[in-house]
């Protein structure tokens, strides 16, 4: 299934520009980084979250050298209880494999049932950094362009501070 197509249909059809880099298989944020050293932009590592009963699912964009409070971010959504969502669930809600996490998958969630936030600490960068549904590829983008992605796929973003 192509999962890559659908990012670039969206963000052209938004006139929304972006920089592809093509590179081998990225399996870690190291090896991803190491494929765009040298271009603007930060780089972001985004985790797919649920609750203890998996009916309340999160994606949360930040800094890949960020470590996560995951009890400070438990006490932001008001959950008692937060974990990383299984590979399961997230091929289920987002059609994606572990380690291509990014705001696009959410392209694949019908529902519209993902909420969505994001380090305050990154919006002041110009540009930031995402795997497009695939680890071939890094897509760079202005970060007010994806504010502008999330509200037209009906997922608007939460800024947070971690």
């Amino acid at each position: 299934m192509d999962l890559y197509t659908p990012v670039v249909d969206t963000l052209n059809k938004l006139a929304i520009p972006f920089q592809i880099v093509e590179h081998p298989p990225a399996l870690t944020i190291e090896q991803a980084d190491s494929f765009i050293e040298g271009i603007d932009g930060v780089r972001t590592k985004t985790l797919f979250l649920c609750n203890r009963k998996k009916t309340a699912f999160y994606l949360l964009i930040m800094d890949d050298a960020k470590r996560l409070d995951m009890d400070a971010f438990k006490e932001t959504v008001g959950e008692s209880r937060i974990s990383i969502a299984s590979s399961n669930s997230l091929f289920e809600k987002m059609k994606l494999p572990a380690g291509v996490v990014s705001p696009f998958g959410l392209l694949n969630t019908p529902e519209k049932d993902i909420a969505v936030y994001i380090d305050q600490a990154i919006m002041s960068e110009e540009r930031m950094s995402f795997h497009p549904n695939t680890n071939e590829k890094t897509l760079f983008l202005a970060s007010t362009d994806l504010l502008k992605f999330l509200v037209h796929i009906g997922c608007p973003a939460n800024i947070i501070k971690l």
